[in-house]
């Protein structure tokens, strides 16, 4: 097979998420325990961090392994979705892995996990703890995909367990109470493994202490006691920040939400700094060069000056309260939002916190699970939220390109389906 003929192969033969929804979820990790055993339980072999929450997950990865990177560590980095490149989701030290693996693992082990008729999911968890052995990782930082107790990730015994936050997202799969939600993070909580709880609530805390409790694990929860002593936004961008124990940290992220999103990660780093030496100039250096390090896109990223063009993968409440409040900061002529969401999320709370005062141009991703184009215009009308809508986020984006002076600012978001598109439409240079 070609890698183009693998890939195809993977997202037919095996039901994706990222594509189809809740009917690709199989709950239960019996074919998951299958696979770990058929290839010899490969994540015993290197020491492992968990991630799980609603949001935040992707950037605390990618920052936790930039940091180990900078300590001279051989990091493998396991998250989904990609938004341009399926092996987006697996890198060593940065390094996507290569197409010739992804097409070898496939034609070697089809005939295997075929009959299990394993999930798109369980099937590249599989491939990424297999990959990451075989590249003799030192550590791997592993976001769970979906939940956390049933996750496929959660075979796993990690150094560290940690939980950014919980919000309401998935509600038909994970529950339709912050309680809920929490429970099945939480399940990613094992026995005697710290634990980081990045933000909590009266519903979630009591439900992250009893499980801390039953695991006897120490708990820490993170906004209990910030590491930070002051944030200031940069003129590249990103974020100034004073530290308590890391001393004076610059971060190439932006983005409102990256502020809880750093002191998780200090609270984190204060129990890995000593089982992994981190120097301060290790954590320092991860924060300022996590981009370059691993890669990382769609985090309130800057594609384009005069008219500033921003995209961002948040697509849920969680999400959108940190977006609007960025969206309506901005000092610019005109506000130009192109907008499209799928059909899983609560539409409507987010559209109830967007600006009224801003020009949309609502447009859906090219994936099944998006919302027409036509319906959420509709939706945001009633919200009074006023614009046109197109058929693709290219089209979208190329109208607000022509309909913008030198000195309005265009954001691109409310999926990570519509970041993709737009990055994959080729209008900015980026890396790959």
């Amino acid at each position: 097979m070609t890698y183009k003929e693998t890939i195809n192969y993977l997202y037919t033969r095996t039901p994706m998420f990222q594509k189809v929804g809740q009917g690709a979820y199989k709950e239960g990790l019996e074919n998951t325990y299958a696979l770990d055993e058929h290839f010899g339980h490969p994540h015993t072999h290197y020491r492992t961090i968990h991630i799980a929450g609603t949001n935040g997950k992707g950037t605390c990865s990618h920052t936790l392994a930039s940091v180990l990177q900078e300590a001279g560590y051989r990091v493998g980095l396991y998250t989904s979705p990609h938004l341009l490149d399926f092996r987006e989701r697996i890198r060593v030290n940065g390094e996507m892995i290569s197409e010739q693996r992804v097409i070898d693992f496939v034609e070697k082990e089809k005939d295997f996990f075929e009959p299990l008729y394993p999930s798109f999911f369980e099937v590249v968890t599989a491939l990424a703890f297999k990959y990451f052995e075989e590249e003799k990782v030192d550590v791997a930082v592993i976001e769970v995909g979906l939940g956390g107790r049933l996750d496929c990730t959660n075979i796993i015994h990690p150094v560290l367990s940690l939980i950014t936050n919980i919000s309401f997202d998935h509600v038909a799969l994970l529950g339709d109470t912050l309680e809920k939600i929490a429970g099945e993070k939480a399940g990613i909580i094992k026995k005697d493994v710290p634990v980081v709880i990045g933000e909590n609530h009266p519903e979630t805390r009591p439900v992250f202490e009893a499980k801390a409790k039953e695991m006897g694990d120490p708990i820490i929860f993170a906004e209990d006691a910030s590491e930070l002593l002051y944030h200031r936004s940069n003129r590249n961008g990103g974020i100034n920040y004073g530290t308590k124990h890391f001393g004076k940290i610059k971060s190439v992220l932006g983005g409102f939400c990256q502020t809880k999103n750093t002191n998780t990660i200090l609270h984190a780093l204060n129990i890995l700094k000593d089982p992994f030496n981190l120097s301060e100039k290790n954590i320092q250096d991860g924060f300022k060069n996590v981009i370059t390090n691993t890669h990382l896109m769609g985090r309130w990223q800057k594609l384009h000056d005069a008219p500033t063009v921003v995209c961002d993968t948040g697509h849920n409440i969680g999400g959108f309260q940190y977006i609007t409040k960025q969206l309506r900061a901005q000092r610019c002529k005109t506000l130009r939002i192109v907008l499209g969401m799928v059909n899983d999320k609560d539409i409507n709370g987010v559209l109830s916190l967007l600006p009224k005062n801003a020009v949309y141009y609502f447009t859906q991703a090219s994936v099944k699970r998006a919302l027409p184009h036509e319906e959420i215009r509709t939706l945001a009308e009633k919200h009074q939220l006023k614009g046109n809508s197109y058929p693709s986020v290219k089209e979208a984006v190329e109208v607000a390109l022509s309909d913008a002076s030198s000195e309005d600012f265009i954001y691109v978001g409310g999926s990570t389906f519509i970041v993709a598109d737009l990055l994959d439409s080729q209008i900015f240079p980026i890396f790959a």
